[in-house]
């Protein structure tokens, strides 16, 4: 078997302060695909001194930032999903490639994303028309991902809730960003496309579970959530799936990001090379 766990960290930093590193030596993942990483690269290689680590720093200090933090050794990194250096310092830190080899020479490409939350607020428009813009830069790399022929994962906080039962109050957002309609139909477009959300496809019809809560009010107690994190499977890699869960925490003291990881267990060899029977 082969565990891979996506979270966004909301500043590693931080989540060393609250309990993340428990978190790992319990869940004991083969990859881990962190976004809001939020942290220089010296930092993120030296406290998992122990693996193979991909990192994407934003160019806005203490912005994004995106990695791939793996037992497998990575033979191809690949940063940015547009025109690398060249583009806007905004879109930086939100989209890392890594080609991860698994035993017996096969390949598994991950992508930890991080895109664009945007605001519909009055005088905040210009946000919205940067994740428009960034969705349709992931979109023609999607294209490209689902056709190939090895097993792609691209897993990470997507900022947007998919259905009515990805987030608790749909009535009350149906104006907001992360489920206004355009944003929704990407999501439609990836799906119509090959892709699989495992987390659907896995986790039941819902309502849930969901994966971000607030840190304000009762919203983490009430589960008065969203589900807008991730893990998107090629054609090839959706049916070696087995498993999706979302690691709750038991409860709001607990929780070392206002996001819950995504862990789902696939049947491709592990780091020891053993597959499952």
């Amino acid at each position: 078997m082969l565990t891979v766990a996506t979270a966004n960290v909301n500043g590693i930093r931080a989540a060393v302060r609250r309990g993340i590193d428990d978190w790992i030596a319990r869940r004991e993942p083969d990859v881990l695909l962190l976004q809001e990483v939020r942290a220089p690269d010296e930092l993120v290689h030296a406290h998992f001194a122990d693996h193979h680590v991909a990192h994407l720093p934003s160019r806005i200090k203490g912005r994004a930032g995106v990695a791939v933090v793996s037992r497998l050794p990575l033979a191809a990194v690949r940063d940015g999903v547009g025109s690398g250096e060249a583009e806007p310092d905004v879109d930086s830190g939100r989209w890392l490639e890594a080609d991860l080899e698994l035993p017996g020479g096969d390949r598994l490409t991950v992508v930890s994303a991080y895109l664009h939350s945007g605001s519909a607020k009055p005088g905040q428009e210009h946000t919205l028309a940067a994740k428009y813009d960034h969705l349709d830069q992931v979109s023609r790399r999607l294209d490209a991902l689902v056709a190939e022929e090895h097993p792609v994962l691209v897993a990470g906080d997507v900022n947007i809730a998919h259905r009515e039962v990805d987030i608790a109050n749909w009535k009350g957002n149906l104006k907001s960003s992360g489920f206004l309609p355009a944003e929704r139909a990407y999501l439609d477009r990836w799906f119509e496309a090959g892709w699989h959300d495992l987390g659907r496809a896995l986790g039941g019809d819902g309502p849930g579970p969901y994966t971000w809560w607030t840190w304000r009010g009762q919203a983490f107690d009430n589960d008065r959530g969203w589900r807008i994190d991730y893990q998107l499977a090629n054609p090839v890699l959706a049916d070696r799936a087995l498993k999706v869960e979302v690691d709750r925490a038991a409860s709001y003291d607990a929780r070392w990001s206002d996001h819950a990881p995504v862990v789902a267990t696939y049947d491709l060899p592990d780091h020891r090379g053993k597959m499952n029977v």
